[in-house]
């Protein structure tokens, strides 16, 4: 924010950083100050480093109707800047706070991806680094009204994604290719070669879905649907394009699909494996390919063991 007081200090561009702790931890604001003059930031570094009732005369002016009604008339283009990236600038400025802070604009503001999975309460996600083997156990709607268990897995090249974004996902961060899963809404009481193709594109590109972070996919077509005979999965393989954050243009990509419908549930369980069009041309159409025919879901044996949705602890800023 270019800041314009009327008195001694003339420009002053504070930039704050907001690191969020835990539940029971305050918002904490790094405010770092740089004035046009170097007289006049010197002014600014010595009233901070003074006694704290100057320091609150100063902080006081920063955060008080000064402050505001000098900022509410001049130009932001640093804000303008953050909104192009994907900041919820608005809302920033209301709450003081980014929904997801994991990167300096590039997650801010924005919602976490919904793919539909919820891990069983006891449960974390698995990745054997030796073979590459990926398994999560997670809870879905069963066909008698009741939570069942399913088993998911597959084996990735990819290491496990890691963070509040991510559900039951392997990705390469340096090329984009990456595998997660994704669970559709009920199907109603239909297999999984009665469910339309359509049924399945709705679900995975959904406009809160996870190639959605950065707008709705466009340019969406299916390439090929088939029911693979031996294991009885749906096989979809389709090209859309994804709005890149970095530069705001249309990326072309291509996706294959697995489907199916475990025996007592009423939800298709998905796995879908990308890449840009670029990279699958050049053999990473292979690599997923691989990594598709691995995947499995199937009902989880029956225990004792109430079936649970784990808590996430996104609980906290929902």
């Amino acid at each position: 924010l270019n800041i314009t007081p009327s008195s001694s200090l003339r420009t002053l561009t504070i930039s704050t950083s907001i690191i969020i702790m835990t539940r029971f931890s305050t918002v904490v604001l790094l405010i770092a100050i740089a004035a046009v003059g170097q007289q006049q930031q010197q002014q600014v570094a010595d009233a901070l480093s003074m006694e704290p009732q100057n320091r609150r005369a100063v902080m006081g002016w920063l955060t008080t109707g000064g402050a505001t009604a000098a900022a509410s008339f001049i130009a932001m283009p640093q804000l303008a800047r953050a909104e192009s990236d994907g900041m919820d600038v608005s809302d920033y400025l209301k709450t003081g706070q980014v929904a997801m802070p994991m990167g300096v604009s590039g997650q801010a503001g924005k919602s976490k991806p919904e793919t539909g999975v919820y891990l069983r309460d006891g449960s974390d996600v698995s990745r054997d680094s030796r073979t590459g083997d990926v398994l999560a156990e997670i809870v879905v709607n069963g066909n008698n009204g009741e939570k069942a268990a399913v088993l998911a897995s597959y084996s990735s090249p990819w290491s496990l994604a890691k963070g509040m974004v991510y559900d039951v996902e392997c990705r390469d961060s340096s090329t984009g290719d990456g595998a997660f899963l994704s669970v559709s809404q009920k199907v109603g009481g239909k297999s999984i070669d009665q469910v339309k193709d359509t049924f399945i594109l709705d679900s995975l590109l959904k406009s809160d879905g996870r190639f959605s972070f950065y707008g709705p996919p466009t340019d969406v077509k299916i390439k090929s649907s088939e029911i693979n005979q031996d294991t009885g999965y749906k096989i979809m393989d389709i090209s859309f394009s994804t709005i890149s954050q970095a530069t705001q243009t249309e990326i072309p990509r291509k996706a294959r699909v697995a489907a199916t419908i475990p025996a007592g549930t009423d939800q298709a369980v998905m796995l879908v494996a990308s890449s840009s069009a670029i990279r699958w041309k050049k053999g990473s159409d292979k690599v997923i390919g691989t990594t598709i025919e691995s995947f499995r879901a199937v009902q989880a044996p029956a225990s004792s063991m109430k079936v649970r949705v784990k808590p996430t602890g996104r609980e906290l800023f929902e």
